[in-house]
């Protein structure tokens, strides 16, 4: 089994290769000027890292938000579109359940900035399942049991995802054209649309 994951929803943009239980290539880019024009560089160095061609590969996992709007987009339609032209199906992973891979406690308590003084959190079990919803809260509001393990560091998702893909596998993946994403919070757009047509 060979999975190709991407993440593009923070600035720490990452690819990542996993055969048979093992992450064999992974790319990692500070991008601080978005992440479209580097995204397929980095695809096809992961790939020549790992031996493979994208033929090779048996699903695409993406990063599915909560994140940066337009990252979630970018990681989407380019997981979607390989997918797709591959006749493969995909995998949609939710940032928060990558970031609690990280943990090592039986419930874990992974954090995400959401800006504006909020953070997008939720809690996990060690199987990686979720224990309640994902949601956007205020930080200074927020707070876990202390046997809940916080887990809040900044880093590469890419591996994580394409390792939830492999712990989920092929029952759980999606056809391209169902994957959608996951914002937990709403655009600034829809939401001033949205409220404004409540108004009238």
């Amino acid at each position: 089994m060979i999975i190709l994951a991407l993440d593009t929803t923070t600035d720490l943009t990452s690819v990542a290769v996993r055969r048979d239980g093992q992450t064999v290539a992974e790319e990692v880019l500070v991008t601080a000027d978005g992440q479209s024009h580097v995204i397929y560089q980095m695809i096809q160095a992961a790939l020549e890292k790992a031996g493979a061609l994208l033929p090779d590969i048996d699903c695409f996992a993406s990063a599915v938000g909560p994140g940066s709007f337009t990252g979630v987009r970018i990681c989407l339609a380019a997981a979607k579109g390989l997918a797709d032209a591959m006749g493969k199906p995909v995998a949609g992973v939710s940032n928060l359940r990558a970031l609690a891979s990280f943990g090592t406690a039986e419930m874990r308590n992974p954090t995400l900035d959401a800006r504006r003084g909020q953070i997008y959190t939720a809690i996990y079990r060690s199987d990686l399942s979720l224990a309640g919803e994902e949601m956007v809260v205020a930080a200074a509001d927020w707070k876990v049991a202390a046997d809940v393990e916080q887990i809040s560091v900044k880093k590469p998702l890419a591996a994580a995802i394409a390792f939830c893909a492999e712990m989920d596998g092929p029952g759980k993946w999606q056809d391209a054209a169902v994957l959608d994403a996951h914002y937990v919070r709403r655009a600034d757009a829809d939401s001033l649309w949205t409220d404004a047509g409540a108004r009238r």
